[in-house]
């Protein structure tokens, strides 16, 4: 079962109206998009997502809700062409949510998980060539170092990659469990005792795959051409990388211009198209991380557009 995080939050700081039209960037399951289309009876939902499985759910369940609405099999990093070949110039709300939907990492064929036995994969749209396997088994070791020490933030990346090449010479590393014990046996036993050693490695793996970090800043930037004056961009992160990207674009488009910074009425020319929503990033509640573990490391961004 997935359970979208920091929902009741994101809907309330997207100010849906009835007739508002809104792009959910990351459909998933359906959780954000059957909660918007609820609100918007009279406008229009927009959803993308790569997984065909994702897409063949939320298909049946938001017509439960209305038909108001429009899924696109594609990668948010086109959405501003999407969206403005079907006559939308500017819309009200885009919400990313940039987590791996539960049933993604619950379904053992996909590859995801370190707990459960199956080829290696990971792809979150399974028409791409790219997979884990490849990953896993033809990058060099200095590449799988770079990839494990710069997504994964693992400070064990070389002895990791260096021990998968090692292994790789007699056979290929062909499914999750098998390389999750050679990432095991990588890494000293005191860590070992404090949290599954697959873990980052894993994470980092399905970064390089699906180039999530890579599409970031320009889903941004095609998110602040599309918006309305008024209107909102939420992104919920689920790790350091993705967020340190979500914060410093949106620092960076609301900052005040330094020529003018601090004079008591600043013209209106030399003010920045958006503000922060939010100084500091919503986090989900105690009760929330109790109820799903994986909300734990979520934090929201919002800018609105005032200009």
């Amino acid at each position: 079962m997935h359970i979208s995080v920091l929902k009741e939050e994101a809907i309330k700081n997207l100010n849906l109206k009835e007739d508002s039209v809104i792009i959910d960037a990351t459909l998933g399951y359906g959780g954000h998009s059957s909660s918007i289309l609820k609100r918007i009876k009279k406008g229009f939902l927009f959803a993308f997502d790569q997984d065909s499985e994702a897409i063949e759910y939320s298909t049946d369940f938001l017509k439960k809700v209305g038909t108001n609405f429009t899924i696109i099999k594609n990668n948010f990093v086109n959405m501003e062409q999407e969206i403005k070949s079907r006559g939308i110039n500017e819309v009200d709300g885009i919400l990313f949510d940039l987590g791996v939907s539960s049933p993604q990492l619950d379904n053992e064929e996909r590859g995801f998980s370190y707990h459960k036995d199956a080829r290696l994969d990971m792809r979150m749209d399974k028409s791409n060539k790219l997979d884990a396997y490849y990953v896993v088994n033809s990058y060099s070791e200095n590449d799988l170092t770079r990839i494990f020490r710069d997504y994964g933030e693992d400070k064990y990346s070389k002895n990791i990659a260096k021990n998968i090449v090692k292994y790789r010479q007699n056979k290929n590393i062909e499914t999750t469990l098998e390389l999750a014990e050679i990432i095991k046996n990588s890494v000293p036993e005191s860590v070992r005792r404090k949290k599954h050693p697959a873990r980052q490695i894993f994470q980092a793996i399905r970064i390089e795959v699906n180039h999530e970090l890579d599409v970031i800043e320009p889903s941004l930037k095609a998110a602040t051409n599309l918006l309305k004056v008024g209107g909102r961009i939420e992104v919920i992160t689920f790790h350091s990388l993705e967020d340190r990207i979500v914060k410093k674009y949106f620092r960076n488009i609301t900052k005040i211009d330094e020529k003018v910074k601090g004079l008591p009425n600043i013209p209106k020319e030399y003010l920045p198209d958006y503000r922060l929503v939010n100084e500091k990033a919503i986090i989900p509640t105690k009760e929330e991380e109790n109820l799903n573990s994986r909300s734990r490391s979520a934090k929201l961004r919002i800018i609105e557009r005032i200009k």
